[in-house]
């Protein structure tokens, strides 16, 4: 009683309100601001565009760094495929600094700068800091972002029924904005002029450890925003050949939660299947989901793609996939996905062309069936059917190889996903090698070369046809009479010579003519014949 009457007179709070204050502060972490001689990252595995956003902005003022996934690929000595960057400025700040800045989202307002044109450009995203704010105090929404669109333009920070984020545009510190990312290995500042790491929730110890931990409350981060559920899949899998895996505590409520994904727009799960799928670990992915228990449920058109996993053509189009990734090429969506649904096509197909129809006609009936089953209506379809439509029916058109058809095929601007189609089709011996290694040779040999390719496919297919002719419509060789009683004298046997098919090119056998001498005189009637 005394002590604490002496710590009021020298201004010093009580033990209890120490500890509230005290909890306050770790709510959000420590900041630790490791430097270089300990995290060990190479400078030079930063891109200068990136570093040139940072430097930009801190000479007018503001804090920046570079953050999130790329701070982890550079602790553990991988070149970042994207660089973003976090910054107390707001969007509008940013904007007036670059030329070429655009601010973009809704839900996260964030700032969109850009390098280069064409297939050359990068885009090195940059958000504010946000605030951590209690969701339970948030304004709240019963609809979704498409249903209440009017009543969300003028909100900052909103929740919908289930407690899911539909706007965070509320500024914050540093130290707010760590606490409210997802893992820990994701939630490190770099500032590459000093080439400090700032860490609060221990990251660069977890990264050491190999280890994805949640951010607070596993349970409570994911139904905020339950993609995390599939951001949780997709970083085991990409870091899994690290020795990475998901701390028990943060995997342990990803089943129970897998329903909240109902409430996500399609448009966005679909986005986020495309990154799990085409960021160059589709078959660590895939084994990841069925570890985790995630096989079926969050989304119809990922569950597809595990169930066909290990059939030929999509497993080899999931590896082939991997490996462009690995080799820096770029990949379609729409490759990949006509390659999963490509037996729900052939089998639709099929099944119209027994029916009678036209086979034109019928295939192009059976994509649209595809489409509306497994599809569906997601944002960008109408590019996506398009591109995997033309892959399709370029399948059939690649065995006529007469006319103008190759001219017309190897000139088409989707020819050379066609043709990686049909490659992918050959090693799995759906089709013929000899098919592949034609049209291969067709696309780059010059006119000359073409023609004289199609008149030997030409010659090639009038030479089957006299086969065929020759099999169906195989005449019997008649023998003479002459023969015929040589053989009987001879009791030559039934398989002789001349019961067999006569060879191409024998002429058949002239019958003899009787020919009578005219009569000389009256004995002479009974002159022989010849």
């Amino acid at each position: 009683m005394i002590k604490t009457f002496i710590d009021k007179l020298l201004g010093k709070k009580d033990g209890a309100a120490g500890a509230r204050t005290a909890a306050a502060k770790n709510r959000f972490g420590k900041r630790a601001e490791v430097p270089a001689s300990v995290h060990g990252i190479d400078p030079q595995l930063v891109d200068r565009r990136a570093y040139d956003v940072v430097r930009t902005l801190q000479e007018a003022g503001h804090e920046a760094y570079i953050v999130g996934g790329a701070v982890r690929d550079l602790l553990l000595g991988l070149k970042p495929k994207d660089f973003d960057v976090a910054t107390d400025a707001t969007p509008e700040q940013v904007k007036a600094l670059f030329r070429r800045a655009f601010i973009i989202g809704k839900r996260f307002r964030i700032v969109h700068v850009v390098y280069g044109r064409g297939r050359e450009n990068e885009v090195i995203e940059v958000s504010t800091f946000r605030a951590y704010l209690d969701n339970t105090a948030a304004e709240q929404v019963k609809g979704n972002e498409k249903t209440s669109k009017a009543q969300l333009a003028g909100m900052q920070h909103a929740v919908d029924a289930s407690g899911r984020v539909l706007r965070d545009n509320v500024w914050g510190p540093q130290e707010e904005d760590a606490a409210r990312r997802d893992f820990t290995v994701n939630a490190m500042y770099y500032d590459p002029e000093t080439q400090v790491v700032v860490d609060y929730h221990k990251g660069i110890q977890d990264a050491q450890k190999r280890v994805l931990r949640m951010i607070g409350d596993p349970a409570a981060r994911y139904r905020e925003d339950p993609v995390r559920i599939i951001r949780a899949v997709r970083f085991a899998a990409k870091l899994s050949h690290l020795g990475f895996g998901l701390e028990p505590r943060t995997a342990k409520p990803l089943v129970a939660s897998e329903h909240l994904l109902q409430d996500v727009p399609q448009s966005r799960l679909f986005d986020e299947m495309l990154k799990l799928l085409q960021t160059g670990h589709a078959l660590a992915t895939v084994e990841q989901l069925k570890k985790l228990g995630l096989a079926r449920g969050i989304y119809p058109l990922l569950d597809v793609v595990v169930e066909r996993a290990e059939v030929p053509l999509v497993h080899a189009a999931l590896q082939d996939t991997d490996r462009r990734v690995a080799e820096g090429k770029a990949v379609a969506p729409s490759f990949l996905l006509a390659c999963v649904l490509w037996q729900d096509v052939q089998a639709g197909w099929k099944k119209r062309l027994a029916a009678g129809e036209h086979a034109f006609p019928a295939l192009q009936e059976a994509i649209d069936a595809v489409f509306e089953q497994r599809i569906g209506d997601v944002s960008g379809r109408g590019k996506l059917a398009a591109d995997m439509r033309e892959i399709w029916v370029m399948q059939p058109r690649f065995d006529r190889r007469t006319g103008n058809t190759p001219f017309g095929m190897v000139a088409h601007i989707r020819f050379r996903a066609g043709f990686d189609f049909l490659r992918l089709r050959a090693d799995v011996e759906e089709v013929g090698e000899g098919l592949v290694e034609w049209w291969q040779e067709f696309s780059i040999a010059d006119d000359a070369r073409r023609h004289d390719m199609l008149a030997q496919v030409r010659e090639e297919l009038r030479q089957q046809q006299r086969s065929q002719q020759k099999k169906a419509h195989a005449p019997a060789r008649r023998v003479p009479a002459a023969a015929q009683a040589d053989r009987a004298a001879d009791g030559a046997a039934a398989d002789g010579p001349h019961d067999a098919a006569p060879a191409e090119g024998d002429a058949p056998a002239k019958k003899r003519r009787r020919r009578r001498r005219k009569s000389t005189g009256s004995g002479a009637g009974e002159g022989a014949a010849e």
